[in-house]
């Protein structure tokens, strides 16, 4: 299994980017993209471009990968 991917329900998902690299095409895992297409994990939103928690706490990969 690799770093950034988790199986769940038979599915790899991709974790969201923490922060958006601003392309027009908008990359798999951007978090605008998740947001809008509702795929990003529970309890995270986009901000200013940047992936945060909705409790406020700071962002972390171990905890995304939870997670996700």
């Amino acid at each position: 299994m690799g770093k950034d991917k988790k199986k769940s329900k038979g599915k790899v998902r991709k974790l969201p980017k923490t922060k958006c690299c601003v392309s027009k095409s908008r990359c798999g895992r951007c978090p605008l993209r998740m947001l809008k297409e509702g795929t990003l994990p529970e309890g995270y939103t986009v901000k200013k471009r940047v992936l945060v928690r909705a409790d406020g706490k700071k962002v972390t990969k171990k905890g995304l990968q939870k997670a996700a």
